[in-house]
């Protein structure tokens, strides 16, 4: 069988935060070959998938030595044999190796290395690119809308501000090159309001700015500021999209920010939300409610829902249940999809399938701990996913993947076109 597993491997590499992480490379009887490197979160849902890291002083307890030994005393011996083009069979077979509700054992940064690989030495094997692979004989989708950090905050920035990421999306750019030259705009833009102020503090983990703002909405109104200076029309041009990250400061109902010395209960938080969403050009919140609040969730999505995108991520995690749950509730209206998150690609996909029967949208996302492995962007392109997240306009590891956004803008039928705005939530009638 050509596309028989001859051999995988696995290597110690490093990740932008300067830890080390795992990437898997598979060859197969006919040649080809695939490799895919596990990226790794700062922010975490309590239900994702969990690395297996090797705790003690090394390193910050965080290496990853023993998950190399799982992957060569377990996963290779597994593998060895199997049809790479039968990825549910695979994805399968580690599932039932690990044998563990969150892939602890074994680790779920063993496991989605392992299975991207897997996907990659397919396609190799079949020489199509990944996307094409992917879309499995139906048309791809058109290059995703690109959702681009311009601030960092939170766990991404040492907590300077207490919401995540304040993100800018080019709603009136019709292409690829277009959206990512404005956010160029913007970006630089943004940079010299921060120095002009004497409030930039660096560069946060996704290669967002790290700013120093005295409350939360100077973040939002000083990235307004960036979008008019830049020459851009707010909410025609440019618009923002916000990842709050509500579990990481939110529990019972109670939010504390402590960049304002404040608690807030339920009610306040989503009244403070909605009143950013007056005040400013925003068409997407993330998580704009902690992961145990679903009651904030439904009440936020209820107030909000029809005119805005909103995401779940630590609330979802990728999980197909959980999508199916949110639904039923009335919980959010759309999921981050992150692959590792899930653990492997066949359950990322059922995630994804799960939404599009709720007839929610879907934002395929990179994580804060990242490489310059470029799976996402061709798993948004194969599997027609609207949006990609991936951070900031800066560093290797996220430029890595808005490039290769522009190199299937070369290649696909519908070249470097961006999905139509009525296709998405803020812009349907």
């Amino acid at each position: 069988m050509k596309t028989a597993i001859e051999r995988a491997a696995a290597r110690r590499v490093w990740d932008s935060r300067g830890r080390p992480t795992i990437e898997v490379e598979i060859a197969l009887a006919n040649g080809a070959r695939g490799r895919a490197i596990a990226p790794a979160g700062a922010s975490t849902g309590s239900g994702e998938a969990v690395d297996l890291r090797d705790g003690g002083a090394a390193l910050g307890g965080m290496d990853v030595r023993k998950a190399m030994a799982g992957f060569s005393a377990e996963i290779a011996p597994a593998l060895a044999g199997l049809d790479a083009s039968d990825q549910k069979a695979i994805d399968r077979r580690l599932i039932e190796l690990d044998g563990t509700p969150n892939k602890g054992r074994l680790g779920g940064n063993a496991l989605i290395a392992t299975s991207m690989a897997v996907a990659h030495a397919a396609a190799a094997g079949g020489g199509l690119p990944l996307w094409q692979y992917l879309a499995g004989g139906r048309a791809p989708g058109r290059v995703p809308l690109p959702e681009i950090q311009i601030f960092g905050g939170g766990a991404h920035a040492g907590r300077r501000i207490d919401i995540q990421d304040l993100m800018v999306v080019a709603v009136g750019a019709e292409d690829f090159a277009t959206a990512l030259d404005w956010t160029a705009e913007v970006y630089r833009a943004a940079g010299k309001l921060l120095a002009e102020q004497g409030k930039l503090a660096g560069v946060a983990d996704e290669g967002g700015f790290w700013p120093v703002f005295s409350s939360n909405e100077e973040a939002l109104s000083t990235l307004l500021g960036a979008i008019e200076r830049a020459g851009f029309r707010p909410g025609e041009d440019m618009a923002i999209s916000l990842d709050i990250a509500a579990s990481e400061f939110g529990k019972n109902g109670r939010y504390r920010l402590d960049r304002e010395d404040r608690t807030l209960s339920r009610d306040e938080m989503v009244d403070m939300l909605l009143g950013w969403c007056k005040r400013y050009p925003v068409v997407s919140i993330e998580d704009p409610l902690a992961e145990d609040d679903e009651e904030g969730l439904i009440a936020f999505t209820r107030a909000a829902g029809a005119t805005m995108q909103i995401i779940g991520d630590d609330f979802l995690v990728t999980n197909a249940a959980r999508v199916r749950h949110a639904a039923t509730v009335g919980a959010c209206n759309a999921v981050l999809i992150k692959p590792n998150q899930a653990g492997t690609l066949t359950e990322t996909k059922a995630a994804l399938d799960a939404a599009r029967e709720a007839g929610y949208s879907a934002v395929v996302s990179a994580r804060s701990g990242e490489t310059e492995d470029v799976t996402v962007v061709h798993l948004a392109v194969g599997w027609g996913v609207p949006q990609l997240k991936v951070g900031s306009f800066t560093r290797s590891e996220r430029m890595a993947k808005w490039n290769e956004g522009l190199r299937l803008s070369e290649v696909l039928p519908t070249g470097g076109a961006l999905p139509s705005r009525s296709s998405l939530p803020w812009g349907r009638p």
